[in-house]
């Protein structure tokens, strides 16, 4: 095969029919908008960033990051799966004195740099205007936004998965070993980021067979890449055990309806929820692949592979009850829906006349406005700060901890509150954290434990979102026997706990299962799941301890 003879057409001329429009965007223009997106979203997130109330999905990769290297690595490896780059960063940040802000303070920056790369991304595949629309158009969507504040894992996904279509446009139009090299090691670091980067990879694969670009350079370069990431492929079968993908059993995802429905949904979070306004960026989507199509088939080609293959994966794969994906998953896609509805907007604003360049610019000033609307319509707090009560009782809840935790306590769940307290007083507060909502790693996390047991500590928030009823005070209830437990409430925080050192793993079921009663009389919307996950691990216990006695 003819290798010269397959370079992609990236460097052809702007999309005619944009040129019809306004002619090829001025670089200097491109370059101008493209900072001014750039520094939009960067006053945001860093003004933003410390309003938005704490979560325990925040609070789980710095207690984990608290461990060894080398326990960080087997408990994200072998026994919770995830996304090892993201607990690798926080391992980085607990070490070096840091906490949730400046896990916060990463992912702003990783949102920050994506602005620019999916402009740079877009320029590649449709010329400068419609890479300009797309950098406006995702500078202001929800889930560009949410994930620049929210500690997790996801801005980074977007960041190294948009740099990974990059490098893979450079390898497939040049060659040579270092461009493949380069490509490879943006992949394994985008699956490092998150299992669904397998999805990119695979969208990437199916992209290089359908133009047949260098495919005596990428099939090794695709073999190595799958090689090279076996752990992490390990790590994803760990994550897929736990959650029941791919036993069939109740997932959200059952019918075709179902994951069109769920696509709909990330198209919403991608741009606006609203249904009509939402209809239109898809007519506006639609139109833009059709533009690229003719004059970019290569480019199209792209776009539709990144947008098939979560599609199809979705409708042949089977997802157990809790293993539902939400609009995050795909984040990796808001590159190519943006760009996709850029191309259409300025596409069809050519009908308009020599004014088409005015159309084209008011109807995406119009669609950031409705993503800002349904930014603060989805999550208003993004947009405020966390109520100054709260702040104010966490602080408080978060001193009492620090001052009279012990390093052998047992922790239940990833709770911000103990975040707070470890800030404080990282020497005092303990490193025994129990997950929550898996019955199997809360025991082994028992079974790990210095044995005897210290004392057990669990915390209720009476203004979390998953209550019933949000509520800015809470009762002082002690479980039975009352003597043996201690309870201090804070504003809307209760934290309950063990007199004594509960000892043996039996006794610390007991009184943890004592502990989610009360917070189940409480309205607490996590109760329920807390106590069934206590009760599967007894039962698990039980059926371990009678097996022992009959051997």
């Amino acid at each position: 095969m003819n290798e010269t003879a397959t370079t992609i057409d990236t460097a052809a001329p702007a999309i005619p029919l944009l040129r019809q429009t306004a002619g090829e965007l001025d670089r200097r223009l491109f370059l101008t908008g493209v900072a001014v997106c750039t520094t939009a979203v960067a006053v945001f997130l860093l003004v933003q960033l410390d309003k938005w109330p704490p979560h325990e999905d925040e609070a789980l990769p710095l207690f984990v990051g608290r461990h060894s290297l080398g326990d960080l690595l087997d408990i994200v490896l072998a026994r919770r799966g995830g996304a090892p780059l993201h607990f690798l960063l926080a391992w980085m940040v607990a070490h070096t004195g840091g906490g949730l802000h400046q896990m916060r303070l990463l992912s702003a920056l990783f949102a920050i740099a994506s602005v620019p790369v999916i402009a740079a991304l877009g320029n590649r595949l449709a010329g400068r205007g419609p890479a300009l629309a797309a950098a406006a158009l995702a500078s202001a969507s929800w889930i560009l936004l949410f994930h620049g504040i929210y500690a997790r894992m996801y801005s980074l996904f977007l960041l190294l998965s948009t740099l990974s279509y990059l490098a893979l446009l450079h390898a497939v139009e040049r060659g040579g070993v270092r461009r493949w090299v380069l490509w490879g090691a943006a992949m394994v670091l985008t699956i490092a980021a998150h299992q669904y980067g397998a999805l990119v990879l695979a969208s990437q694969g199916l992209y290089v067979l359908l133009t047949r670009s260098r495919l005596r350079q990428a099939i090794p370069a695709f073999a190595a890449v799958l090689v090279l990431a076996m752990p992490l492929w390990r790590a994803s079968l760990v994550l897929a055990d736990r959650y029941g993908i791919g036993d069939g059993g109740g997932g959200a995802l059952k019918t075709p309806h179902q994951v069109f429905a769920y696509l709909w949904h990330v198209a919403g979070d991608s741009s606006t929820g609203y249904t009509g306004i939402l209809v239109a960026v898809l007519l506006f989507a639609l139109a833009g692949v059709c533009f690229l199509a003719r004059d970019r088939p290569r480019s199209a080609l792209l776009v539709a592979s990144a947008l098939l293959t979560p599609t199809v994966f979705f409708l042949l794969g089977k997802f157990g009850g809790s293993s539902a994906p939400q609009s995050r998953h795909l984040i990796f896609l808001l590159p190519f829906f943006a760009l996709a509805a850029g191309a259409g907007i300025l596409g069809l604003s050519r009908f308009v006349g020599v004014h088409g360049w005015v159309v084209a610019v008011l109807v995406v000033a119009a669609l950031i406005s409705a993503e800002i609307a349904w930014g603060r319509h989805k999550t208003p707090a993004l947009f405020g700060s966390e109520n100054a009560t709260r702040v104010h009782a966490r602080a408080e809840a978060a001193e009492w901890l620090a001052g009279t935790s012990r390093p052998d306590d047992i922790l239940f769940a990833y709770e911000p509150l103990y975040l707070a307290a470890w800030e404080r007083n990282r020497s005092a507060v303990s490193n025994l954290v129990l997950a929550r909502a898996d019955a199997k790693l809360l025991l082994e996390g028992l079974d790990d434990a210095h044995k005897p047991l210290g004392r057990g500590v669990w915390a209720f928030d009476a203004g979390d979102n998953n209550n019933y009823v949000k509520r800015t005070r809470i009762e002082v209830r002690l479980p039975f026997p009352h003597r043996e437990f201690e309870a201090r409430a804070f504003g809307p925080f209760l934290v309950i706990r063990t007199r004594r050192p509960t000892r043996t793993i039996a006794r610390y079921l007991d009184d943890a299962r004592k502990a989610e009663l009360i917070g189940k009389s409480l309205g607490m919307g996590d109760a329920d799941i807390n106590y069934d996950t206590i009760h599967r691990a007894q039962v698990r216990l039980l059926v371990r301890s009678r097996s022992r006695v009959s051997s």
